[in-house]
């Protein structure tokens, strides 16, 4: 995920494949806390929370702003 010039990429472990393929991921902006220190989850070293909230079935729905935003903007 790129989160702009002064956070740069990072990397989520976030299990979010039940309602959104690869496709629809590449490019979406989400909302997530940056700030955390990375974790290691399974083979990846997750570096970002990204925010959601679980559907009726404990699946997650992201978070996402409705306008398009610029990057690295923060949550308030």
């Amino acid at each position: 995920m790129n989160f702009g010039n002064e956070i740069g990429e990072k990397k989520s472990s976030a299990q979010i494949t039940v309602h959104y393929s690869l496709a629809e991921l590449v490019g979406k902006r989400v909302m997530a806390v940056v700030n955390f220190p990375p974790r290691q989850i399974g083979p990846v070293k997750s570096e970002v929370l990204v925010l959601g909230v679980p559907d009726e079935d404990g699946a997650v729905i992201l978070i996402a702003p409705d306008s398009n935003v610029p990057l690295g903007v923060r949550l308030f």
